[in-house]
């Protein structure tokens, strides 16, 4: 991510268009050059207009890069938990236990997603029933369904897992998606950036090399939350709360504040 001027924290969407659009009218008034806009993941689930939050992410993108300044790299977007049952419902027919995998995916926002591509999970629970071969056809079917869409296939193969600013300043941070164990090295965090919510609670201390650790979804949805070492952006967007994009200054202080 290097040092930019300022980074703008967007949280989980979970397919929530208008509250995504009102934060994007509020955000283009306010973003300039050096700026850095990082969403946190969770863009599609629960809600019902996946589809659109994805169209919307990509055409606020290349709205804000005819900005004189702005630069392709001045966007990351973090995988959430939405985005990597997304990535394992690609592989269902590999798992050992496909049917009660996909059943949880499916109580756990994956439904909602797949009816707004134009897909029946009924249709998915039945083609494991049938067998690895049905399974893989209908997997198919959802790879063309998303290819329909231009751009979304790009947008799930360009997500990372973490971003942080560059270590050799003085106060760096550390952008997550949910999860973190103070007690191992970021790169062998694993799983736990996407399930290690409660984990988060317990990190009493910075986790260095950074200062300061900002995650953009909270899966208690207890809301907004900051302080000197740690940030929850998440204001249960989805869940009877509103989203919001949070500001963040070079030493971590909060710049603004957006409502949606």
């Amino acid at each position: 991510m290097g040092q930019p001027n300022r980074i703008w924290s967007v949280p989980a969407v979970h397919s929530d268009i208008s509250a995504l659009t009102a934060i994007h009218n509020g955000l283009i008034a306010r973003i300039k050059p050096g700026d850095r806009i990082l969403y946190h993941g969770n863009y599609t689930g629960f809600g019902q207009h996946a589809v659109e939050c994805v169209d919307e992410i990509l055409a606020f993108r290349r709205l804000i890069l005819c900005i004189p300044g702005m630069m392709p790299t001045d966007f990351i977007y973090l995988r959430g938990q939405q985005e990597q049952m997304w990535q394992k419902l690609l592989q269902l027919p590999f798992a050992p236990d496909p049917m009660n995998v996909l059943l949880w995916m499916l109580g756990n926002g994956l439904s909602t997603t797949l009816y707004s591509y134009g897909l029946c999970p009924h249709d998915a629970i039945e083609a494991c029933r049938a067998g690895t071969l049905p399974l893989t056809k209908w997997i198919a079917k959802v790879r063309e369904a998303v290819r329909k869409h231009p751009g979304h296939e790009t947008f799930a193969n360009h997500q990372t897992r973490a971003a942080f600013t560059d270590e050799e300043q003085s106060y760096p941070m550390l952008f997550i998606h949910a999860g973190l164990n103070s007690a191992y090295n970021l790169q062998d965090q694993g799983d736990n950036l996407w399930w290690g919510g409660e984990d988060f609670d317990h990190v009493a201390q910075a986790y260095k090399p950074f200062e300061k650790v900002i995650r953009g979804y909270d899966p208690a949805h207890r809301g907004l939350y900051l302080n000197c070492i740690t940030a929850t952006t998440d204001n249960a967007c989805g869940f009877g709360g509103n989203l919001i994009s949070v500001g963040f200054e070079t030493d971590g202080s909060v710049h603004e504040i957006l409502e949606s």
